[in-house]
């Protein structure tokens, strides 16, 4: 596993802890990413999903339901949610090359969710890819 997949590992344990059990205190956070990724640059990228994800999740929910068939993100399973706003944030957020993105959700969906959330989440996220690269497509220069 390389190193940014381990922090997005970790990532995704502070969302799903902070969902299970309500808020989780910012030092809580702090001590289990940094005990668990070590590296200062490790801990800013765990971080930066985490914050990412929480500041904009209304808006990353609402682009992951214009995606999603027949589910709304309250139903879908924690794991996939999770892995599905950590996604969405970098596709839209960041510089992380989309495929990159897709191939590192689907590989902690296979890790972490149930026999079908690899699927699903490449669906959700390919249309998200292309969504994404219709819009830069379209800005203006």
């Amino acid at each position: 596993m390389s190193r940014r997949s381990r922090a997005r590992e970790v990532a995704l344990q502070s969302l799903y802890r902070a969902e299970v059990s309500g808020a989780v205190d910012p030092r809580d956070r702090a001590r289990f990413h940094r005990g668990r990724l070590q590296s200062g640059p490790l801990v800013a990228f765990a971080d930066e999903l985490v914050d990412g994800v929480r500041e904009r999740q209304a808006e990353l929910d609402a682009l992951i339901d214009g995606r999603s068939e027949n589910w709304r993100v309250s139903r879908m399973a924690a794991t996939d949610r999770a892995v599905l706003r950590i996604a969405a944030f970098e596709l839209f957020h960041t510089d992380t090359p989309g495929p990159v993105v897709v191939d590192e959700a689907i590989e902690l969906a296979r890790r972490y969710g149930g026999e079908a959330s690899p699927r699903f989440v490449a669906g959700i996220l390919g249309g998200l890819l292309a969504d994404r690269d219709a819009q830069r497509r379209s800005a203006p220069a």
